[in-house]
């Protein structure tokens, strides 16, 4: 066709001889300044006309055509129709690329407008200007080719690539590689095709026929075993749309849960669905995979695909509706479906079917038929092929979208519904069982399992169970919430533990011994003490707390109620005293008495540390000599000089006689000046003190557990919710092995091992009942909020 019109230009001497065949430079078409001998450098495509220097510059002096809009020529270029740009152009909107340059109409033509517009009358003598650069011959070929020799050149190209393996693993590390794979503009609206079926009925081949003219861009094989294992695409650019390719069902597979489950995630990124089948009678299985796909559709994936379109800011919502599903089906021994009842359409007798076993195809925007009877191969593909075009061109409920929205769809669904599917959970009614989807964690207690969907830990949304759970001593999983705060609207969760957040730790420690443990509201404070009063103390379920039995569910730090640290704080605080005593060789009785008093004196009393002589008759104490303190001025005295005692009410020792000093036994009629402030901030600690006195007088007892071996110390001390030491070997963190070198220390948050590197940090932890900064491992000193 190129080489008749060729000729025919030759013929009737339209060309000028030095142009024949021939592959000048492009000239200048103005010939304003240069006659027309010069080089053309621009293109002016307001004058439509390519321009050499001079006349560029010459004729764009001129006040009504500075403004045009000119280019600089690249090497090969060739200009654009004149009769294609314009709106009385034969296609408005879509510009051509010249063939030939009528000379006396001064404009570019392509070569259907030059037949449109210069084969007949006086405009077929007109002198043209062949454009003979590379590729024109071969452009010229391809506008004389046939609709359907174009199409089946834009797929030469094409192949397929793995997209999904077997284990739900994507291939593609990111969208650029995904586009870059699809061998598509990153801009190109697009579409995607998906086909399901079971083994063996041809899935690949008729992809290949109904989209790629034959060829084998998907692979295809005559042998037993499946051909196509995991999730294959390739890009259509006749259709604009990305056709994935998946494996069949009923095959001898591993995996067979992920692999089924990967199934719907392809079906749920698509926009049209084929369902091929090459039974003479459509199966149940069809229908059963259809009705639960559209099932799992609803229940599962539509909340999960809404979230991605916000997570990702896209302006293409990935949920309106689930794909449209066409089945297509092949017969060779039988009719086709509503062949034997004419008046009844094929997808009215398919709805009834899906009605019949109780499945209902609600997710999916529509379902068509389109059968094809074989007696003789090779099938026929047109007639779907058809059907196709037609549902691709149907934008109501699923609208093209860019190829990088497909990527991040598949990227988000592929990251909540992952990981192993256990082998009990295999053989179901149903081909996408909930279990496929839903977390399977299991509560400890009752055995219930977690209703959200997988991977919800990513998020930081907690366990939830449909039904509620049962008591169970081994865990203990009764939690209680503060009354008050709950008839408020308000559930706040409340720890029994050993002292209040405003304690210090031997305050609380002390107040632990007298009033029993405590129960300490964020909001509304400290709400009960187990030993408040001598007799008649009510149990704080009656009062106080409410409580509630929640689930244990796997790798949860359990329930943080009644932790029993008390001992713990005191061998903290013995250890560090333990080790005090061994650096200076004291005797421990000692160094115990003054520490612990210390630690628990009234505010009026004179540390220990302070108290070098007697008051009174000013002798030095030595490192064992007992120190005393008079209840009534605080100072430090020797026994001798504090051996009487009387009653000190005034500093709230209440009527009973306490040691005092000499002066202050002698001026028992006079009243002391103390403040009610000064009463105020001693009362409390007056308690840790009568703890204290109670203390100091068993320590001579016991003060040989110190020379009891430390591990064994520990493990009688050690809270229920600490890893024994016995079990641990390594550091929980960094791994590395404990020796004696390297010593092991306990997170007051997790409760397990760490050396002191991975263990260094400083943290308050209130749901164990350390109120004040206490050891934390690097893990959980990271955790947002109160631990």
């Amino acid at each position: 066709m190129v080489g008749d019109f060729l000729t025919s230009l030759n013929m009737s001497g339209q060309t000028s001889p030095a142009e024949k065949g021939l592959n000048p430079g492009l000239m200048c078409q103005e010939s304003y300044t240069c006659s027309g001998t010069e080089e053309a450098v621009f293109e002016c495509d307001e004058c439509c006309s390519l321009q050499c220097v001079r006349c560029e510059e010459e004729l764009h002096r001129q006040e009504r055509l500075r403004n045009h809009e000119r280019i600089r020529l690249k090497a090969g270029h060739v200009p654009y129709c004149d009769s294609c740009k314009g709106p009385n152009g034969h296609s408005p909107g879509v510009k051509q690329r010249a063939v030939v340059r009528c000379q006396a109409c001064k404009i570019n033509l392509c070569l259907e407008c030059q037949k449109r517009t210069h084969s007949g009358g006086n405009k077929r003598r007109h002198p043209v200007t062949v454009y003979h650069v590379p590729d024109v011959q071969e452009f010229l070929e391809e506008e004389g080719m046939d609709e359907e020799a174009k199409r089946k050149k834009m797929t030469e190209k094409v192949v397929s690539f793995l997209l999904v393996d077997e284990n739900e693993e994507i291939q593609v590390t990111n969208e650029e590689e995904f586009i870059r794979k699809l061998d598509c503009k990153p801009d190109q609206h697009l579409k995607v095709v998906s086909i399901f079926g079971n083994t063996g009925d041809g899935k690949s081949h008729t992809l290949n026929h109904t989209f790629f003219y034959g060829r084998e861009v998907f692979k295809t094989s005559p042998a037993q075993e499946s051909c196509t294992v995991g999730v294959w695409a390739a890009y259509d650019p006749v259709h604009k749309v990305a056709v994935i390719d998946t494996e069949g069902l009923l095959g001898a597979t591993v995996n067979l849960s992920q692999r089924t489950r990967l199934l719907l995630k392809v079906l749920a990124i698509s926009d049209l669905v084929i369902y091929r089948t090459h039974a003479d009678r459509l199966h149940n299985d069809l229908f059963k995979f259809l009705g639960d796909a559209s099932e799992a559709y609803l229940k599962h994936f539509t909340k999960e695909l809404k979230a991605t379109t916000a997570r990702c800011g896209l302006d293409v919502p990935l949920s309106t509706l689930g794909p449209a599903v066409i089945i297509f089906h092949e017969t060779v021994h039988t009719q086709l479906l509503g062949s034997d009842h004419p008046s009844e359409v094929p997808e009215k007798l398919i709805q009834d079917r899906f009605r019949k076993l109780g499945r209902f195809p609600e997710a999916f925007s529509s379902i068509h038929y389109k059968g094809t009877r074989t007696y003789n191969p090779p099938t026929d593909f047109s007639g779907l092929r058809r059907a196709l075009e037609q549902q691709l061109e149907n934008n109501t409920t699923r609208s093209p979208r860019h190829p990088g929205v497909i990527f991040k769809a598949l990227k988000a669904l592929s990251d909540r519904f992952s990981g192993e599917i256990p082998d009990d959970q295999m053989a179901h009614s149903s081909f996408f069982p909930d279990e496929y989807f839903t977390c399977s964690s299991l509560c400890l207690s009752c055995g219930a399992g977690c209703k959200n969907s997988m991977n919800h830990g990513k998020e930081g949304v907690p366990h939830e169970a449909k039904s509620r759970c049962r008591y169970s001593h081994q865990y203990d999983n009764r939690v209680y919430t503060c009354k008050a705060c709950y008839e408020r609207g308000n559930e706040v969760s409340v720890v029994p533990k050993t002292a209040a957040s405003t304690d210090s730790p031997w305050m609380g420690l002390a107040k632990y011994a007298w009033s029993g443990y405590v129960i300490e509201c964020p909001n509304c404070g400290v709400v009960y003490r187990s030993r408040q009063y001598w007799f008649g103390n009510q149990d704080p379920v009656d009062t106080v707390v409410r409580t509630e039995i929640v689930h244990v569910w796997p790798g949860t730090d359990g329930f943080l109620k009644d932790n029993n640290n008390a001992a713990q704080r005191l061998l903290d605080g013995m250890n560090f005293m333990a080790q005090s005593v061994s650096e200076f060789s004291l005797g421990p009785t000692k160094a115990v008495t003054s520490w612990l008093t210390d630690q628990i004196a009234p505010a009026y009393w004179r540390p220990n540390s302070q108290i070098l002589s007697c008051n009174k008759c000013a002798t030095s104490f030595k490192d064992n000599d007992t120190k005393h303190h008079c209840r009534a001025c605080g100072e430090g005295f020797c026994d001798s000089c504090s051996s009487k005692t009387r009653p000190v009410p005034e500093r709230g020792w209440g009527p009973a006689p306490v040691r005092v000093c000499d002066n202050c036994y002698e001026a028992r009629n006079v009243q002391l000046d103390v403040t009610e402030a000064q009463v105020d901030d001693e009362g409390g600690t007056l308690i840790a003190r009568k703890v204290g006195e109670a203390v100091q007088n068993t320590l001579g007892a016991v003060v040989t557990a110190i020379d009891i071996p430390l591990g064994l110390v520990k493990d009688a001390a050690r809270p229920a919710y600490w890893v024994p030491d016995h079990e641990i070997l390594h550091c929980h963190n960094c791994r590395k092995e404990f020796s004696i070198k390297l010593s092991k220390h306990h997170c007051r948050a997790c409760g397990q091992g760490f050396c002191d590197e991975c263990s260094h940090d400083r943290r308050a932890v209130p749901s164990r009942g350390w109120d004040h900064p206490v050891r934390v491992c690097f893990n959980c000193n990271k955790k947002p909020g109160d631990l």
